[in-house]
């Protein structure tokens, strides 16, 4: 069965009689035990949740993963992957990542003695080059937040596997129906389930899937023994946001596609960056390893100045960091989702202070390009 089949087609409630068409939420902290000196199924809902697990298993075969797990944030399912390193290893990063990703790896990870060591994930040989000794892991983002870079999954999974690392993609600007980096070389696959999966701007969520078992236990224990697993509640809510991940993606990338093109025709001074526009320099790379370009553009306003003018000038996109929901967005990256990144690393990175990034919604098009154009009008 295709992705957009097996979003609705899975078994909702494993061994219930009842067979449930929705699952249910198992809101129970304990779970009676039938012997006192050994422990059934499932005995405490940290260690594990039937509503939880259908959802894990349920990303798992989206991902065509060996096995899936549900955290209580994106940036919990991050740290958990970074707990598979220890001390003295080394990570080489793509140097275009979400603030919260470029935070944790800076002021945490480093301080847990793991060196976090950034290189240009589009140059092939500059990501082989800056491998070393201690490397463990190759951590990427694709596209990537916020400047939607487009990186060459399949050939940074061969540099990986020639390098003995782990290769870990963070994909949630496309979720398992747009992309699946199992299948294209990776080991684990990160999502913010607050996003694309979850849709609706109503829970937060991480979720990582992993390609083997041996990954697989590792990471169940670091969940287990941290305790970061989603509540059952959360869970789902977050399965019932997949059953509609096609339906949504595909009215919020036919949006996207409208707006760039809009604006890529008719304002090329602002320079919109968009996977889907045959002019990206991203276009050729992303076409080859995704079924689509996704729900996020940017656009430069031309200064800090006429950026915050046009995001607050907006009747339809409202100014919001995250992305991926079925309401429009805009924000300004530098002072938002990345404003944890020091200014220094922003200017390196070359974020500048009048990129405008949207998250387009499933409104109209016509009305969305409407709101855009009379601000824009405006400069």
């Amino acid at each position: 069965m295709k992705t957009a089949t097996r979003l609705v087609h899975f078994d909702p409630a494993p061994k219930d009689p009842y067979r449930p068409m929705a699952t249910p939420i198992y809101q129970t902290a304990t779970f009676e035990q039938e012997h006192a000196d050994s422990f059934g199924e499932y005995d405490y809902s940290r260690s594990g949740n039937p509503t939880r697990r259908v959802l894990e298993d349920h990303m798992a075969a989206l991902e065509g993963g060996a096995r899936g797990f549900a955290f209580s944030s994106g940036m919990t399912a991050i740290a958990t992957v970074t707990r598979l390193l220890k001390a003295g290893d080394e990570i080489v990063a793509d140097w275009d990542l979400y603030g919260g990703a470029s935070r944790l790896f800076d002021s945490v990870v480093r301080r847990a003695g793991v060196t976090v060591r950034l290189v240009d994930g589009t140059d092939i040989d500059a990501v082989r080059a800056a491998v070393g000794p201690a490397t463990r892991m190759l951590y990427v983002e694709s596209p990537t937040n916020p400047l939607l870079r487009v990186l060459d999954l399949r050939a940074l999974a061969a540099v990986a596997k020639d390098c003995g690392l782990l290769f870990c993609v963070d994909s949630s600007a496309m979720s398992p129906y747009l992309q699946q980096p199992l299948a294209l070389g990776a080991d684990i696959v990160i999502h913010s389930g607050t996003k694309l999966l979850c849709g609706h701007s109503d829970v937060m969520a991480g979720a990582v899937v992993v390609k083997d078992e041996a990954l697989a236990k590792e990471i169940y224990f670091l969940q287990n023994a941290e305790g970061t697993a989603l509540g059952p509640m959360d869970c789902f809510l977050l399965l019932r946001g997949l059953k509609t991940l096609k339906l949504r993606i595909d009215a919020q990338q036919a949006n996207a596609q409208r707006i760039a093109e809009h604006l890529h025709l008719h304002y090329p001074q602002l320079e919109v960056a968009y996977p889907g526009l045959q002019g990206d320099a991203a276009y050729a790379v992303q076409a080859a390893q995704a079924t689509g370009a996704g729900v996020l553009l940017t656009f430069r306003a031309g200064s800090p100045a006429a950026a915050k003018q046009i995001a607050g000038g907006l009747e339809l996109f409202k100014i919001a960091v995250s992305f991926g929901s079925v309401n429009s967005s805009i924000s300004i990256p530098y002072g938002m989702s990345h404003a944890s990144v020091p200014a220094d690393q922003r200017a390196a990175r070359g974020i500048p202070e009048d990129l405008l990034r949207i998250s387009c919604g499933i409104e109209d098009a016509d009305d969305l390009i409407a709101d855009l154009t009379a601000q824009i009008a405006k400069l």
